[in-house]
């Protein structure tokens, strides 16, 4: 069963070469981009045009209210029934994105950690309300300082889940990485889209914050706090633009801020992505920056799927 993995860092242009295979190719894609499972989150996460969607089918897109949580064992589970569902009607899975956690969950396994607990969760937010995130992570470094000392003190998202698996199974959670289950995707194809300027990719990044912005990034936030009973801390609203877009809305960061924050973020969110991909075997990988990027990609890959030819 040939899964194909294109990947790359925000801005390199997976979509683009994403459209290119499903004209050439019967295919299927299948999001790996832990925003654009929200539905109503459109201005802030570079969904898919109408014209990708109207070409070939489009999965784990706007599954989920911006309310819930979506995490790296659910998106392993939606995606491997996806796989299976559609190699077994002929056509090529198509894995697009760039949330490298569930790359890492699907082709190296995840760890056996137990799931949410909405109640804990909720429990330990109400701490984090009354102590602030810096305490809870002064907390977390006397139960676990191997994993406090990778975190930032306001990184809520992280603080919290680390401290769920200590009080969920009074273990640190750094002593339980690594015990990961059986790799649930065997020898995929790996397209990686790397920039051979840093520099460029980020004046890349810089037009798409901006295009986001234009397109309406701090209103269709608006729309969503009085659709939905969001807070900050969720996982939907600590996604870059969101979480700079939310700061605006309460005044505490102007338009100028909003937009530097914003494109910093990006930068960042950028970095991490290359460093994943960077310590990824067996890619193949191309310069996101060349002028035939979509052709050259979707060469490669139609010449690796010739059982695929002809359809």
């Amino acid at each position: 069963m040939l899964a194909v993995f294109l990947l790359g860092p925000t801005a390199s242009g997976k979509s683009a070469c994403a459209l290119e295979i499903a004209r050439r190719l019967p295919c299927e894609i299948v999001s790996v981009d832990s925003a654009a499972v929200y539905r109503g989150m459109d201005a802030g996460t570079a969904k898919p045009p109408a014209q990708a969607r109207a070409l070939c089918p489009h999965h784990l897109i706007d599954i989920v209210d911006p309310t819930q949580t979506y995490s790296a064992a659910r998106f392993c589970a939606d995606a491997t029934r996806l796989i299976a569902d559609i190699s077994s009607r002929g056509k090529l899975p198509l894995l697009v994105g760039g949330t490298m956690l569930y790359v890492k969950a699907l082709v190296g396994g995840i760890d056996a950690l137990p799931g949410a607990d909405a109640e804990l969760r909720k429990e330990i937010d109400g701490e984090a309300a009354a102590r602030g995130w810096p305490a809870l992570h002064a907390e977390l470094a006397q139960l676990d300082a191997a994993t406090a000392a990778r975190l930032a003190p306001n990184d809520a998202q992280r603080i919290q889940r680390a401290l769920e698996v200590i009080r969920l199974t009074g273990k640190p959670l750094s002593a339980q990485l690594g015990s990961a289950a059986a790799p649930l995707l065997s020898d995929p194809l790996v397209v990686a889209l790397l920039p051979s300027d840093r520099k460029e990719l980020h004046r890349r990044i810089e037009l798409r914050f901006d295009a986001m912005l234009k397109a309406g990034l701090v209103d269709e936030l608006a729309r969503l706090r009085s659709q939905f009973a969001l807070r900050r801390e969720l996982p939907s609203m600590r996604c870059v633009g969101y979480r700079q877009a939310w700061e605006f809305l309460d005044g505490e960061i102007d338009g100028k801020e909003l937009r530097a924050k914003g494109i910093a973020a990006t930068r960042q969110l950028a970095k991490r992505q290359l460093t994943w991909l960077r310590a990824m075997p067996k890619l193949t990988v191309f310069d996101c920056l060349e002028a035939r990027l979509e052709m050259q990609v979707a060469n490669f890959v139609q010449g690796c799927t010739p059982q695929l030819q002809g359809e």
